[in-house]
């Protein structure tokens, strides 16, 4: 659901939330959360890099060569592949795992979404203690998300 210069169609806003956390955090159990309740599209930064190298493509090949050499991804290259995702889920809320790793991630971010998109994309920042129990975390959770059609924001969980 694009437009034919490759952006979001209307003047909807684009809500994007970073989930970041380390590996067994319960990112994966909240975001399917969000998902069900919220109807938010989750998307890997580490799938979409995966797929990409599965396709065998020249940019796949690139990224299996990097990651072989423990090298980072160019930020563009992942933005690139999270932006086309973003683009043909036609949805326009979305929950990205695995992304930003830095703050120039971030910035890369914000500058390729918000050029080519004609929906403006507004970061906030939220923190979500996930020691708690699942049931308690996803309270948290929903009180960041419950104002989405009203307020857009970027949240790290």
């Amino acid at each position: 659901m694009q437009d034919v210069n490759g952006s979001f169609p209307g003047d909807n806003k684009i809500i994007v939330v970073f989930v970041l956390g380390g590996p067994g955090s319960g990112k994966g159990t909240q975001c399917t959360r969000i998902v069900e309740n919220f109807g938010f599209t989750h998307l890997s930064a580490g799938d979409l890099l995966r797929a990409e190298i599965k396709s065998g493509s020249e940019n796949g090949t690139m990224i299996s060569n990097m990651i072989k050499e423990g090298k980072i991804v160019p930020s563009e290259v992942t933005i690139n592949l999270l932006q086309k995702a973003m683009l043909e889920s036609g949805n326009d809320k979305f929950l990205i795992d695995g992304f930003p790793r830095n703050e120039e991630n971030r910035a890369a971010f914000e500058n390729v979404v918000n050029k080519k998109s004609s929906a403006r994309v507004v970061l906030s920042y939220d923190l979500v203690d996930a020691l708690k129990p699942i049931d308690e975390v996803f309270e948290s959770v929903k009180a960041i998300f419950a104002p989405f059609h009203t307020k857009v924001r970027s949240s790290f969980i």
